[in-house]
């Protein structure tokens, strides 16, 4: 299950997200916003970032305008690495380096086409571990106000 999470800015992205999703039987679960009114980044990043963070969710792909507002918020969650993504190497090594669990995407910097192929690798590329496991141990420290040298 994929959380899916947008504001106004980001709102048709995700509904050709959720097109995709359909055509291709992924199940997601849609935490809003529903319209292309104003609505706050933040309370979509909120909802499905909890859904992970709980385990309902496996991942989340959110959006808005540019991807960055949406993964500040996401970050401010503990649990969540997001990863704000325009172009398909750093969405495969989010995943491969820094097992990020969330997709941060942009409507207005990024087309439908890319889009789909970043939610695409995005899902599908493991986390490779080994040495990296250490720098996602550092992040949770510093998530938890460790200090880490």
């Amino acid at each position: 299950m994929i959380a899916l999470g947008s504001d106004h800015a980001g709102f048709a992205l995700k509904e050709k997200i959720k097109q995709y999703f359909d055509e291709k039987k992924i199940e997601y679960k849609d935490f809003g916003c529903y319209a292309p009114e104003s609505f706050d980044y933040a309370v979509a990043a909120s909802r499905a970032c909890k859904a992970v963070v709980r385990g309902e969710c496996e991942k989340a792909i959110l959006c808005c305008g540019t991807g960055i507002g949406i993964s500040m918020a996401a970050n401010k969650i503990k649990g969540i690495r997001a990863a704000a993504c325009s172009n398909y190497f750093g969405a495969k090594l989010t995943r491969a380096h820094n097992d990020a669990n969330v997709l941060c995407l942009g409507e207005r910097v990024t087309g439908y086409g890319l889009a789909l192929e970043l939610v695409d690798v995005f899902l599908n590329t493991e986390f490779e571990g080994g040495r990296h496991q250490r720098r996602i141990d550092m992040i949770s420290a510093l998530e938890n106000g460790e200090e880490i040298e």
